[in-house]
């Protein structure tokens, strides 16, 4: 069972930090995957994105 996150005396759900971490990580993906010119090789690219920040947020709560 996780644990709240006490942040300025508000309890905030660990889910909301496992959110923001994976933005985190979906900022920095992006910033690999446009400089490698991945957008050209996928149809929709905010869709991808979509599903690949799903992917990483669901491997943060898995393995953390």
């Amino acid at each position: 069972m996780h644990e709240d996150i006490h942040v300025g005396g508000v309890l905030v759900t660990a889910f909301v930090a496992y959110a923001l971490a994976a933005f985190v990580i979906l900022v920095v993906l992006r910033l690999v995957f446009a400089r490698i010119r991945c957008s050209r090789y996928v149809a929709n690219a905010p869709l991808a994105e979509a599903g690949l920040y799903v992917c990483v947020l669901a491997l943060l709560i898995a393995f953390i």
